[in-house]
């Protein structure tokens, strides 16, 4: 069980401090769940963070978003890269100034998030991260690698879904230092395998080929690709939170922020010049992973093959580790000491059965999953970013009060949410009121929700002039 602090923490008074001794090791069970990491287990070097943002990104959902730019909403190559280019970059750069506060506070990202929601009212963003990361990225990465290695082994794909599941769940159970470890062994792997496939299939695309764009394909494009990158947001502090307060926040931003731009904007582009080839077009719904990788010479495309299962990994290996945190960080009790593992495993039965449900259809699926990560986000980045703005520097005992609240948060996002999906939704079970009636708009529904929950966040406090408090006592 964690404890308030002890000066010898390097904590505030009043901050919840993970007990246990874990250091450098990799073979071990990190204890806790989300409490202050103390300055005596702090390890770690920003450059890192490049392959912890690389590996994840170099698999087959990646691919796919560009894919769909192509094959699903009709752009041809060129557009579709600008907008995954531009997609990927937004979402990148929040991410490398998400993760310079983990050092600072040695918390996770939905701890951080308390500064704007309060302690209870935390549970709305922590709750959607946790079912979104834990579950639902879970099962689409988990489908992608379950189909490569299905193409790859001829095994039946229930069977082949249950491998890559069990592998995925074991590499989370035990942390924070093996999840690091499994990202930096893949690296070397993943990225050799994926520029040779990469080159070979720009080679292969038809860059000119005519395409019926539907209306308001390319904003769509973009939401998806910033959905994708910005799906990583709120796990940012999540894995620098081991740093020491002393690491540059330059680097920190700049390695996170570049591991991920150059793997999701590469890759997108690659799916993107696969999306022009008519034998991928086909395979858009029944295998896509079969029908990008045939289009690759077979030593080739087995290596593939095996490096989309293991991209699917390491993906799902931070999905579900920080969807458990997210969870302990919506304010669950759970009187264990290795409370964050034990609810990595009960994401991990639950993301099996989602994905065993999701192997048919899936590329509709992917699309409408893709949008509604960038519903919600976008809200909950507004109000953090707001609060950043109004709250300087404030006192980490604040972060773990269950007292204080601040309902300005999930009240502006919830308003956020319902008005943006209500007005600019695009999915295929329902169509907002003004795509309905103006097609040509595409989906703006993040931007709209952004707007709209800064706009709220920002009123409620300049008229109850709150807002600004950093400490408890203020």
């Amino acid at each position: 069980m964690a404890q308030d602090v002890t000066q010898s923490s390097g904590a505030e008074a009043g901050v919840l401090v993970r007990e246990g001794t874990y250091g450098t090791q990799v073979i071990a069970v990190e204890p806790g769940g989300a409490e202050f990491i103390p300055l005596n287990e702090r390890h770690g070097r920003p450059i890192q963070l490049f392959w912890t943002w690389t590996s994840p990104n170099m698999e087959f959902a990646t691919i796919f978003v560009g894919v769909l730019a192509v094959a699903g909403f009709g752009l041809g190559f060129w557009a579709a890269a600008l907008a995954m280019i531009l997609g990927s970059g937004l979402g990148a750069l929040i991410q490398g100034v998400l993760s310079m506060r983990g050092p600072a506070y040695g918390v996770p990202q939905m701890v951080l998030s308390r500064l704007g929601y309060g302690y209870w009212g935390n549970a709305l963003p922590a709750g959607l991260m946790s079912v979104t990361a834990g579950i639902g990225w879970f099962a689409v990465n988990s489908i992608s690698g379950a189909f490569a290695l299905n193409v790859l082994t001829h095994w039946h794909l229930v069977l082949c879904l249950l491998i890559i599941v069990v592998v995925q769940v074991a590499v989370a159970f035990f942390g924070y230092n093996l999840v690091h470890l499994f990202e930096r062994w893949a690296f070397p792997l993943l990225a050799v395998v994926f520029l040779i496939a990469s080159g070979v299939i720009l080679s292969k695309a038809h860059p000119g080929a005519a395409h019926s764009t539907i209306p308001g394909g390319f904003i769509l494009a973009f939401a998806a690709s910033f959905g994708y990158a910005a799906g990583w947001n709120p796990y940012a502090s999540d894995y620098t939170r081991y740093f020491k307060p002393t690491v540059s926040k330059a680097a920190i931003a700049w390695w996170a922020g570049l591991g991920m731009f150059l793997s999701c904007a590469l890759l997108e582009v690659v799916g993107a010049a696969a999306g022009t080839v008519a034998s991928v077009d086909k395979a858009f719904n029944t295998n896509p992973t079969g029908g990008f990788t045939g289009l690759l010479a077979t030593p080739l495309a087995d290596l593939t093959l095996l490096c989309i299962a293991v991209g699917a990994v390491a993906a799902n290996v931070l999905n579900i580790y920080s969807g458990a945190l997210s969870f302990v960080a919506a304010g669950v009790r759970l009187p264990l000491a290795l409370r964050r593992a034990i609810v990595a495993l009960g994401f991990g039965a639950i993301g099996f059965f989602l994905a065993w449900s999701g192997l048919h259809d899936a590329g509709t699926k992917y699309e409408n999953f893709l949008l509604i990560i960038a519903y919600w986000i976008a809200p909950w980045l507004a109000v953090y970013f707001c609060d950043m703005l109004l709250r300087r520097h404030p006192q980490e005992a604040l972060l773990f009060a269950t007292k204080r609240t601040n309902w300005a948060g999930p009240v502006a996002m919830l308003v956020g949410m319902g008005i943006s999906i209500w007005l600019f939704c695009n999915q295929t079970e329902y169509v907002g009121v003004v795509p309905t009636h103006y097609p040509g708009v595409g989906d703006i529904t993040f931007v709209v929700g952004f707007v709209i929950t800064a706009a709220v966040y920002l009123i409620w406090h300049t008229v109850a002039k709150t807002g600004r408090e950093t400490t408890l006592a203020g």
